[in-house]
C-alpha cells in the first residue's frame, strides 16, 4: 500500500525556528529611516512592535528558541500532516510525486496562527493589552483573533473592503473569537477619512488598511500592531512549516526536486521555502517556485526598490520588489496575495536567482482548484489555487521532459470560507485582470526619488 500520509509525534515537533539570514549567500540591504534615509535603530520600531519582537526582526542567530508556552499552543493542530496527492497524480499521468503540507488544519483554517501564536504570546509578556492589525482574504485577522484570545488580548481587525463584502464568514469567525473587524478604509483612522474622501467607493488594499492598523496602535501605548507577513520576524516563525516538511521528507527517503507556494507577502511561502533555500545554497540541486497573481505581479514585472510598506508611508522604507505603495490591486478573490510588496528576504533571494518567481491569472487557478477539490477532496483557498495551478503546470513539464521529479507545495489554507469565489467561476461569473503596462508605471510613479537597493 502507497502511503498517503506522513505524522509526526508531538515530541517531534521543531523546538527552535530557522533564522536564514546568517546564511544568505549576499548580506540584505537594511530598511531605512524615510526621514533621514539612514539604516533604521531597533528603538525607531519601539512604538509599533514589543522589543522581544523587535530583536527577532533584527537577530543575526540561525536558530531561535520556540518558548514552551508557544509550542503548548502549537501542538492543538501541530504538527501538521504531509500528504501525498495521488488521486491528481494518477489523472495528470505524468512522471511525478506529488506532496503538500496540509497547513488548512489549524482552527483558523491556514498557515496564519504560526506567527499569529508567537506574536500574541511575545505583546503579552511585553505588557500589551491590546493588538490591531490589517487582513486581505481574512484568514490573518482570523488567526491573529485566534491568538490574542489565547492569550487574553483585545484585538483590532481592519479588513481590506473587498474582502469584508466578498467574505463576510471571516468576519464572523473573528468575532466569534472576540475580535472588532472593520471594512477598510474606515472613517476611524485619518489615513481611512483621507482615502475615503478622494476615493469614496475605494475597495480597499493592504496598503491602506496595514496604514489604518499602525496608526490605530502608534496612539495607545497599550497596543502594538501585528503585521501577518512580509517582515523578518514573521518569517521566522513560518519556517516551522518547511523544518516539520523536512522531517517528514526524510521519514519517506525523499527530497524534492521542486519546492512551490503562492506568494503574496511571502509568509506561507517563505515558511515552506526557506529551510530548503538553506540546503539550496549549500548545493542542494532544487528549484524554489514562488506563484503570484498576474492581476498583483510583485516579483514579476514590479523593479526592486525601496518602497514603504503601507499607502500612508508610516513603515520604514523597505527593500523588495514592489508595484508602489499606492497601488491598488484589482478585486480578485485571492485577497491574501493583493499586496503591492514582498517580503525584503524573499526579495532580496528572487535578486539573486535563488528563488524562481511565477505569475499566474485568477480563472486558471480556479480552474487548477476545482480539479484539486474534485480529485483530492479538500476545497483549497483561492490564495492556494496558484500554487496548485503552478504544480500542475510542472507535473505537465516533467511529463513533456520525461523527468521524474519530486515535488513539495504547501497547502495553505482551506477554501470553505471562499465559496461564494468558487460560486463566481463555476457560474462563470469570474474574469482575469491583466494589468497594464501603463497602470503599473502610474503605480511605480509613488517611489520615484526614492534611494536605490541596488
Amino acid at each position: 500500500m502507497t502511503q498517503v500520509k506522513v505524522f509526526l509525534r508531538d515530541d517531534e515537533i521543531p523546538t527552535k525556528w530557522y533564522n536564514i539570514l546568517p546564511d544568505m549567500p549576499t548580506p540584505m540591504k537594511p530598511p531605512l529611516h524615510p526621514g533621514t534615509g539612514k539604516p533604521i535603530d531597533p528603538e525607531d520600531l519601539a512604538p509599533v512592535f514589543p522589543v522581544n519582537l523587535i530583536e527577532q526582526e533584527v537577530s543575526s542567530d540561525r536558530w531561535i528558541d520556540i518558548p514552551e508556552e508557544v509550542i503548548e499552543k502549537y501542538l492543538i493542530w501541530r504538527p501538521t500532516p504531509l500528504y501525498r496527492a495521488l488521486a491528481l497524480e494518477r489523472i495528470l499521468d505524468a512522471p511525478v510525486k506529488i506532496f503538500f503540507k496540509h497547513e488548512g488544519v489549524s482552527p483558523p483554517g491556514s498557515h496564519k496562527p504560526n506567527t499569529a501564536i508567537p506574536q500574541a504570546y511575545y505583546n503579552k509578556v511585553f505588557g500589551i493589552k491590546r493588538l490591531t492589525t490589517e487582513t486581505g482574504a481574512g484568514q490573518w485577522g482570523c488567526a491573529l483573533s485566534f491568538a490574542c484570545m489565547m492569550f487574553g488580548l483585545e484585538c483590532k481587525v481592519y479588513m481590506v473592503r473587498i474582502s469584508y463584502q466578498q467574505k463576510p464568514y471571516r468576519r464572523l469567525m473573528m468575532m466569534t473569537w472576540g475580535a472588532n473587524c472593520i471594512p477598510s478604509p474606515s472613517e476611524q483612522t485619518e489615513a481611512g477619512r483621507k482615502i475615503l474622501a478622494k476615493h469614496p467607493d475605494s475597495p480597499g488594499s493592504l496598503g491602506i488598511a496595514i496604514s489604518e492598523a499602525i496608526e490605530d496602535a502608534v496612539v495607545d501605548e497599550s497596543a502594538r500592531y501585528s503585521l501577518g507577513s512580509v517582515l523578518n520576524h514573521v518569517l521566522l516563525h513560518q519556517t516551522i512549516v518547511g523544518l516539520e516538511a523536512q522531517k517528514q521528507m526524510e521519514k519517506l527517503g525523499l527530497y524534492p526536486d521542486v519546492v512551490m507556494g503562492c506568494a503574496g507577502g511571502g509568509s506561507n511561502f517563505a515558511g515552506l521555502a526557506l529551510p530548503f533555500v538553506r540546503d539550496k545554497i549549500n548545493g542542494k540541486d532544487i528549484s524554489i517556485v514562488a506563484c503570484e497573481p498576474a492581476s498583483c505581479p510583485t516579483l514579476t514585472r514590479g523593479p526592486y526598490a525601496y518602497d514603504f510598506g503601507d499607502t500612508n508611508q508610516t513603515t520604514p522604507l523597505l527593500p523588495m520588489y514592489t508595484l508602489g505603495h499606492d497601488f491598488v490591486p484589482a478585486p480578485i478573490h485571492a485577497g491574501g496575495l493583493r499586496y503591492h510588496g514582498m517580503a525584503p528576504i524573499i526579495s532580496h533571494l528572487v535578486k539573486e536567482n535563488i528563488i524562481e518567481p511565477r505569475a499566474y491569472h485568477q480563472i486558471k487557478t480556479f480552474k487548477a482548484g476545482v480539479q484539486w477539490a474534485q480529485t483530492e477532496g479538500f476545497i483549497p483557498a483561492p490564495e492556494t489555487n496558484h500554487v496548485i495551478a503552478a504544480v500542475i503546470d510542472e507535473a505537465n513539464r516533467a511529463k513533456e521532459e520525461g523527468k521524474e521529479k519530486v515535488i513539495l507545495f504547501n497547502w495553505s489554507g482551506h477554501g470553505i470560507m471562499d465559496l461564494a469565489a468558487y460560486d463566481a467561476y463555476l457560474s462563470g461569473k469570474l474574469t482575469d485582470y491583466e494589468l497594464s503596462d501603463e497602470e503599473i508605471q502610474k503605480g511605480l510613479k509613488a517611489i520615484e526619488g526614492f534611494p536605490k537597493p541596488c
